[in-house]
C-alpha cells in the first residue's frame, strides 16, 4: 500500500521551475513558465481521500528524507486547511532539504501565516532553507523591507548573495541601485554576474560603467560575459534609437 502510493508521489508532484530563479529578462525578452500536464486541468483531488492522507501523514514520518519530501510535494496541491498545518510541522524537520521542501511547498498558498513564517526562515541556518525563503518572500510581491534584504549582502553563502542579485533585478524598488552596485564588486564572480545582470535590466545606463570595469574583471568567464553582453548592447536597435533622439534634441 505505501509503496503504491509513493509511485503516486512521483507522478504527481512536478518540478516546474519558477522564473525567479533565473536573471531578469534582458529589454523585453519573456521567459515562459512550463506547466506539467498533469496539472493542466487543475491539482489532483485525491489528496481529500482519508487512505491518501493517512498514508501522507506516516510519510511526513518516515526515516527516509526521500520519502518525506515527497509527501511534501504532494501536500502543496492539498487544500489549504489541510496542507498548512502539516507543512508547518515539517519546518522543524532536522534535514535542511526537507525543510526547504516544506517551506516551497507552503509559499504556493496565499494565507497571511505563509509570509510570517518565509519571514522567519530568511534566518534559518541552512543556505537552502535561506534560499527558498528569499525567493518565497520576492514571489509573493508587495512592499519588500529593503532593510531587511541588506543583511544578505553579507550573508556567508555566496549562493545566497547570488540569489539577492538575481532576484533584485525582478523587483524595481527605491534603494535597489546601491546595493547592487556592492553586490557587483562581491568577491565572488557568480555574485558580480548576478548582480551586474540585474543592474543591466533596471539601470540600463547606469551600468554601462559597471559592464566596462567588468571586461577586465579579473574572472575569465565574467570578463566574456560582460564582453558578449556589451557588444550586444552597443548592437541594440533601442540604444542606437535612443542615442539619435537624445542628439537630435540637443539640436533642437
Amino acid at each position: 500500500m505505501a509503496d503504491r502510493f509513493r509511485l503516486i508521489y512521483l507522478k504527481s508532484t512536478g518540478t516546474d521551475k519558477p522564473s525567479l530563479d533565473e536573471p531578469a529578462p534582458f529589454r523585453g525578452e519573456k521567459i515562459s513558465k512550463p506547466v506539467s500536464p498533469l496539472f493542466q486541468n487543475g491539482p489532483l483531488k485525491t489528496l481529500s481521500s482519508d487512505v491518501v492522507l493517512k498514508q501522507v501523514r506516516i510519510d511526513l514520518k518516515h526515516p527516509s528524507p526521500k520519502i518525506r519530501m515527497m509527501a511534501v510535494q504532494y501536500l502543496k496541491h492539498g487544500h489549504p486547511s489541510v496542507a498548512i498545518p502539516l507543512l508547518q510541522e515539517v519546518l522543524s524537520d532536522h534535514d535542511p532539504d526537507v525543510r526547504a521542501e516544506g517551506l516551497s511547498s507552503l509559499a504556493n498558498f496565499e494565507d497571511p501565516i505563509v509570509t510570517a513564517l518565509l519571514r522567519k526562515y530568511l534566518k534559518d541556518h541552512d543556505p537552502k532553507v535561506r534560499l527558498v525563503a528569499l525567493r518565497g518572500t520576492f514571489k509573493r510581491g508587495g512592499q519588500i523591507d529593503l532593510n531587511l534584504l541588506m543583511q544578505f549582502l553579507s550573508d556567508e553563502s555566496p549562493l545566497v548573495r547570488r540569489k539577492v542579485a538575481t532576484l533584485l533585478g525582478w523587483t524595481p524598488m527605491e534603494g535597489v541601485l546601491p546595493a547592487l552596485v556592492e553586490l557587483s564588486k562581491d568577491e565572488d564572480p557568480q555574485v558580480r554576474k548576478a548582480a551586474l545582470a540585474s543592474l543591466l535590466s533596471l539601470y540600463p545606463e547606469e551600468s554601462e560603467e559597471r559592464m566596462i570595469e567588468a571586461m577586465t574583471d579579473r574572472d575569465s568567464d565574467l570578463r566574456k560575459w560582460a564582453k558578449q553582453a556589451m557588444e550586444k548592447i552597443v548592437a541594440s536597435p533601442l540604444r542606437n534609437s535612443t542615442r539619435t533622439e537624445h542628439r537630435e534634441a540637443r539640436r533642437a
